[in-house]
């Protein structure tokens, strides 16, 4: 992991990552919680800007930090980064759950994780989080211009691929829709479908929103081999955004991937 949050700190420096709205003070987050340990991952597109400022913008400092800036590592620029910091930034992101994690966020997912059998809190049976961009920006992802987005998402399509690579992780989810299509342009073209009329969110005005789940394997991430076979599972519907989701609607999500995880070995 090392190496590959190595080559994610070098990239801090490239032009179109500083025009991307990027907290260039803050560090890549290769993962969220111990990916050594996991079994199970699930799948976002960027760490928040909440990891790393509280409400007004300012940076979290003491028992309210989550990650490691240039400040609390007493850098001046990333260039001067060496092991030792590259060694306390992944010991930060692997105890993350163990600290002060984003609650508001990762509880809601870990409902859905719990259908492995895994919990990111559960220092055992854990499960992790990863990113398709490991920045942190300033404004949410979805107020990013389609240039922003463009050039973060390109900037290290390996990186996935090589965390994974080395990994345990034999189980991906991917938590909505965007999450899907990104992952699918960089790892496999084809997942099967599947409408689950369970998962609908209704509408007062327009019709209802149609719960999809996206199931496949995937052993070639990036262009990066992993020499495995990963079970990629996904679902339209983003569970901390959608407008709309409901517990019934996550604790059906959690049953189908219980249903998954138990097919496994048939189906690999």
């Amino acid at each position: 992991m090392h190496a590959t949050l190595a080559a994610m700190i070098d990239r801090l420096e490239s032009p179109t990552i500083r025009d991307a709205d990027v907290i260039d003070w803050s560090s890549p987050v290769p993962t969220f919680g111990d990916l050594e340990k996991s079994r199970v991952a699930t799948l976002g597109i960027n760490p928040s800007n909440r990891e790393f400022v509280d409400e007004l913008g300012s940076e979290l400092h003491g028992n309210a930090r989550r990650f490691h800036t240039l400040g609390s590592l007493s850098l001046d620029s990333w260039a001067d980064a060496d092991y030792r910091h590259l060694r306390l930034i992944v010991e930060s992101c692997c105890a993350y759950f163990a600290r002060n994690p984003y609650d508001r966020w990762f509880k809601t997912l870990d409902r859905v994780v719990c259908g492995a059998s895994v919990s990111y809190y559960n220092p055992i049976s854990c499960a992790c989080h990863l990113d398709l961009v490991p920045y942190a920006t300033a404004k949410k992802w979805t107020e990013l211009n389609a240039t922003q987005r463009s050039h973060l998402l390109e900037s290290g399509v390996d990186n996935l691929g090589l965390l994974l690579r080395d990994s345990p992780v034999r189980i991906m989810i991917l938590n909505g829709k965007s999450v899907v299509n990104h992952f699918k342009a960089i790892s496999i073209e084809n997942m099967e479908e599947q409408e689950m009329p369970e998962w609908s969110l209704p509408r007062m005005s327009t019709s209802d929103v149609v719960g999809i789940a996206y199931k496949g394997w995937v052993s070639e991430i990036g262009g990066v081999s992993l020499e495995h076979n990963i079970l990629v599972l996904g679902f339209n519907h983003n569970l901390q955004s959608s407008f709309g989701v409901t517990s019934a609607v996550i604790d059906a999500i959690r049953d189908w991937v219980t249903e998954c995880v138990g097919n496994m070995s048939n189906e690999a």
